[in-house]
């Protein structure tokens, strides 16, 4: 019973299968395949307009190379103060850059508060060199915390961000997940919103190992090959990545994939909540709303250790600053994580562990 992350799930069957099928013969390399520039139009068609769009390996790359596009001397992106980039970047976006920095911003659910980034950006000024400046503003899409942005609130961000003359990035990790939430489209939730550069991330949702740097005005991305030729992410085979995508959209695969593991999610979810007993304090509680694949309940950390050693694996989290006056002595938050690869069975398995713990 693996509810530790979507990043332990393998590729899915049709994804695979497409890397099969394309491992055989010659193609040519570094992007200039003819599966690489199908993949290109077909991004061109996901988002209903012309984008510049470059493969990477890894989500960490795609966040630090599209940062690294909008770096400015003395530089600072605002994010949310848990946000993946500065929690679980281990400094690439920093190193990347060649010094940016990250200004946390406050926010209930992992998700900007609008007003505490008008505040954040207020603080620079704009004669005052040694405070540096602002660079850029990043969103996770789903956050950190599994919530999900409405396309309203990356509109206000996107206008209070491009007020200040500042580009927004979407860390999109869990776009497919986050997307399928709000029943809006790829275009919806990123370019027509106001969001400038998108990581949209395949390798949590089914693939193997597929992220891809969107930029919907590509003149913004003029410098982004040498950017990525000196981060080493311009793969040789890149058709092994467009292989992947190329799959991952096809039929709308992507979505079932997606709404599926927000399904088990919710029915993970709705599980505990008809075992949980609220005067009980045995009992796993949901610290906030589900709204994708990521599930954070509350409970005592005997109860963790038992469910650990009877085989389920998930993380213990860290308490988010504004949860923190929430928490009970003796009991921990903890993540579980459901995929395209998570089970009815493993649910069900779970629960009856729940009740005899």
């Amino acid at each position: 019973m693996n509810f530790a992350s979507d990043n332990w799930s393998g590729a899915a069957k049709e994804i695979a299968a497409s890397l099969q099928r394309h491992s055989e013969g010659f193609s040519p390399a570094y992007g200039d395949s003819e599966l690489d520039h199908d993949l290109e139009q077909r991004f061109n068609e996901l988002f209903e307009k012309e984008v510049a769009v470059f493969f990477v390996g890894t989500g960490t790359a795609a966040n630090a190379l599209a940062l690294s596009s909008m770096n400015r001397p003395g530089g600072f992106v605002l994010c949310h103060r848990e946000a993946h980039l500065i929690e679980d970047e281990c400094g690439a976006p920093e190193f990347f850059t060649s010094g940016a920095r990250m200004a946390p911003i406050d926010g209930e659910m992992g998700r900007i508060d609008l007003m505490a980034l008008r505040r954040g950006l207020d603080r620079f000024d704009p004669s005052f060199v040694h405070h540096g400046q602002p660079m850029a503003v990043s969103v996770t899409q789903a956050t950190e915390t599994g919530s999900v942005y409405s396309t309203d609130q990356i509109a206000e961000i996107a206008q209070l961000s491009h007020q200040f003359g500042l580009p927004l990035h979407m860390d999109g990790a869990r776009f497919a997940n986050a997307m399928v939430h709000l029943g809006v489209t790829p275009a919806e939730m990123t370019w027509k919103a106001g969001v400038d550069v998108v990581s949209f991330g395949g390798t949590k949702n089914g693939c193997w190992c597929a992220e891809a740097l969107v930029f919907f005005d590509p003149a913004q991305a003029e410098q982004l090959p040498f950017i990525r030729k000196r981060a080493a992410q311009l793969f040789s085979k890149t058709r092994f990545i467009a292989a992947q995508f190329h799959a991952y959209l096809d039929d709308d695969l992507w979505i079932h994939l997606a709404t599926h593991a927000n399904e088990m999610a919710v029915q993970l979810a709705n599980g505990i909540k008809l075992q949980g007993d609220s005067d009980s304090p045995e009992s796993l509680q949901i610290a906030w709303p589900c709204q994708s694949n990521e599930l954070f309940v509350t409970m005592p950390k005997l109860v963790a250790k038992k469910l650990e050693a009877a085989g389920v694996q998930f993380y213990s989290w860290p308490v988010p600053s504004w949860f923190a006056e929430k928490m009970e002595s003796g009991r921990g938050l903890y993540r579980l994580v459901t995929s395209f690869a998570t089970t009815t069975d493993q649910i069900d398995r779970f629960l009856k562990l729940l009740k005899e713990c």
